[in-house]
């Protein structure tokens, strides 16, 4: 059995991703840490593997996520521009605390091989002239870059089934308008199914990926990771 360690898990895709978590036989421990975290009420009644912790983002060490030694770190932590209340605070949020959270939560002993997947967006690009595409694409490389044994990014379409409005919404169908909608098939996906595609991409890994996946690789020098589009995250979760 493997430990899993879920950052940002109050968000539409991290509940979901969470519950799959708690319902999979497959985790000894599930840690969910964030800025806040699932009140207890709102829980599962399978949750005797869950520890929870408030982390604050600008004091990591604090929290000591590579004590924990997961096996595999999902990240679903995220922001968008209206809600961090500047440009700047944005990208602190959506990039700096991310790839430092994914940082702290790498151990230090090689012999571990841990594997990180990153909730990205469709149309993400480092290279953007829209801040939330290029945010979403540099943190992808931050995060590839920090040399975890195995990086998987999705990208998908826009969320059906969200139990809120979100912004993020607007910021994915700009986008989609510069080009970005050419890469898939298809461009919505339940926030249900791409949990599940989710946590399966974290068990299997890169290597155990399905076909029908269509998984590629992904980044720049010194900076690969395996890519899942829209289409990619459909089959998975709904395998």
């Amino acid at each position: 059995m493997s430990t899993a360690l879920i950052l940002g898990a109050t968000g539409a895709i991290g509940k979901n991703l969470l519950r799959e978590l708690l319902s999979s036989n497959e985790w000894s421990k599930v840690g969910e840490y964030g800025r806040r975290v699932t009140p207890e009420a709102d829980l599962p009644p399978n949750r005797g593997n869950l520890e929870q912790k408030t982390v604050n983002f600008e004091n990591l060490e604090a929290a000591d996520l590579k004590e924990g030694r997961w096996d595999v770190v999902f990240v679903t932590l995220g922001t968008t521009r209206g809600n961090a209340g500047s440009a700047e605070m944005f990208e602190k949020i959506d990039r700096e605390y991310v790839v430092n959270a994914c940082k702290a939560a790498k151990t230090d002993d090689p012999e571990h091989k841990q594997r990180v997947v990153y909730l990205s967006s469709g149309g993400a690009n480092p290279s953007s002239s829209f801040l939330y595409m290029r945010s979403k694409g540099l943190t992808e490389l931050g995060i590839a870059r920090l040399g975890y044994a195995d990086t998987i990014v999705f990208r998908p379409g826009l969320f059906k089934g969200a139990q809120r409005a979100d912004k993020r919404l607007g910021e994915t169908i700009i986008g989609y308008l510069t080009g970005a909608a050419s890469h898939f098939t298809n461009i919505e996906i339940y926030v249900t199914v791409l949990a599940k595609a989710i946590m399966k991409a974290g068990s299997l890994g890169s290597s155990g990926l399905p076909p029908a996946v269509g998984a590629t690789k992904a980044g720049q020098e010194d900076a690969w990771f395996t890519l899942v589009g829209n289409k990619g995250a459909v089959a998975l979760g709904e395998e």
